[in-house]
């Protein structure tokens, strides 16, 4: 066995230098371009190219610095680095922590054969950095450090590819068009263009009014176009996004150092591979929002240890299809939970969602009625139907089973969730009910994790239902006192009398 101190501290690839190189000749580009043939000499217009410059002059300082005093090691049992210049830093995880290894090259990078890698092992530091960065390695060394912590083979002959569990399908492209993130491009992308265009002399209010008599249309029809505008560029926004950014995705199991990995690759400009522990795996949550259910639109996330909810490592397929995820998920589970149909909640689970339906637009409508009618009617008109129909979405999502191995929780409104949580993962059990619950013979039941989102709910199930459920949520251990004339349950905050 090799001692620690024996083994060698290495660098980052030298290569990082010529690609900020790159990144400080193009961030000037602009600027030196709207001198020489446009002409441009004020401020207004140098100015933010002058900063562009410098940002990217800046960046190429700093990776220098970084180049020069970072170093790196893997020893038998720790993954350590070394920076700073005024304040030193040295961070090591274990390896037997290391729940991912994310290895990602923006377009400069990949110009420059080299890779950032990130391994992830559960923990961040306060300012919420993932647990151990390495900007940059060269292609090669990156294979080496995956195969090295993970146990991937490093090379992969084209006859030898694992089989893909899923492969990216152009047809997933109409699933990323629209929502509200489609807006919030449209609104960077037009507020970008805008400025772009008017730094370097275009006048772009002058040609938007030159399109159309805009007086003759009337505030309405303006409107409208002006919506339409935005649709169309927040699509074609988040169109590009999707292809650039899930380009080539591929999905295969592959064998690992512990046991067997997810890998995920993808990416067209920037390319980025994700490799996960399957032994961390816990389930599967499937997430459907309302206004694109109808397109069977869902997001595919795992529930394992380890890694946060935001991190990377989480999402396993892009948004896509339902029959895909599904599909994908009992693949990834080894067992389709969902086979099974769920049951449905009890009618009394529709009822305490319209009464806070109700009670929210009437405390909504009675909070503007001093500002008069032309004010409150509106208000009542436009949020009880509102109110009304998310209550009927929520109640509509409501389900719950146990099919072998695995709990299955679906609820929401907004989108609705489908959890599938391994049995053997859940940590702990409570049964509560509010004092609307208890009037209408309702309960939730939630179990606990170490995984996700660290505890998922069944909630407004019927009290005859709970102690069961909790009873195979937690079947390991008997808490419960089933059959006979009376089965009690004092867990949480909550109290059942079945």
């Amino acid at each position: 066995m090799t001692a620690p101190a024996e083994v060698p501290w290495r660098r980052l690839d030298p290569r990082l230098i010529w690609a900020d190189g790159l990144r400080v000749v193009l961030s000037m580009l602009p600027g030196g371009f709207a001198v020489l043939f446009l002409d441009a000499r004020g401020s207004m217009t140098i100015m933010p190219l002058v900063g562009l410059a410098v940002w990217g002059l800046w960046g190429a300082v700093g990776d220098l610095v970084r180049w020069l005093t970072t170093r790196y090691r893997v020893t038998e049992s720790h993954v350590e680095r070394r920076s700073g210049v005024l304040v030193r830093s040295h961070r090591a995880i274990s390896r037997d922590r290391i729940r991912t290894v994310d290895a990602d090259a923006r377009l400069i990078h990949r110009l420059a054969g080299v890779r950032r890698l990130t391994i992830g092992a559960g923990q961040s530091s306060t300012t919420m950095e993932a647990a151990l960065t390495l900007d940059a390695v060269s292609r090669t060394a990156a294979r080496q450090l995956r195969a090295e912590l993970t146990g991937v083979p490093a090379e992969e002959r084209e006859e030898a590819r694992s089989p893909a569990l899923a492969e990216f399908d152009w047809r997933w492209i109409v699933h990323n068009l629209f929502g509200i993130w489609a807006l919030l491009t449209a609104v960077g992308l037009l507020w970008g263009g805008f400025f772009t265009l008017g730094a370097l002399g275009a006048d772009m209010g002058g040609w938007v009014s030159s399109l159309a008599d805009w007086e003759s249309i009337g505030p309405l029809g303006t409107a409208l176009v002006a919506w339409a505008a935005v649709v169309l560029v927040g699509a074609v926004g988040m169109g590009g996004a999707f292809l650039t950014g899930q380009a080539h995705f591929r999905l295969t199991r592959e064998p690992g150092e512990r046991s067997e990995v997810l890998r995920t690759s993808r990416g067209l400009f920037r390319t980025r591979e994700v490799v996960r522990d399957e032994s961390r795996v816990r389930g599967v949550s499937l997430s459907e929002p309302l206004l694109w259910r109808w397109l069977g639109t869902t997001d595919t996330s795992l529930i394992t240890t380890g890694v946060f909810w935001w991190s990377e490592g989480v999402a396993i397929l892009p948004r896509g299809p339902r029959r895909v995820a599904r599909r994908v998920a009992a693949q990834v589970l080894r067992a389709d939970p969902l086979a099974a149909p769920l049951v449905r909640h009890p009618g009394a689970a529709l009822r305490r969602r319209l009464s806070w339906a109700l009670v929210t637009t009437g405390g909504c409508t009675l909070a503007v009625a001093p500002l008069g009618q032309r004010v409150w009617l509106p208000v009542l008109l436009v949020l009880g139907p509102l109110s009304m129909g998310l209550a009927c979405a929520g109640y509509r999502a409501l389900g719950h089973s146990v099919h072998g191995d695995y709990l299955v929780f679906r609820s929401g409104a907004l989108s609705r969730v489908t959890a599938m949580l391994r049995r053997s993962a859940v940590s702990g059990v409570s049964i509560r009910q509010s004092p609307l619950q208890r009037r209408l013979g309702l309960a939730t039941v939630r179990v606990s994790t170490a995984a996700g989102d660290g505890a998922y709910h069944a909630v407004d199930i019927a009290v005859a239902d709970a102690v069961p459920l909790a009873g195979e949520a937690l079947s390991q251990v008997r808490p419960f006192r089933q059959g006979g004339e009376e089965a009690r349950a004092h867990i949480g905050s909550g109290h059942l009398a079945p």
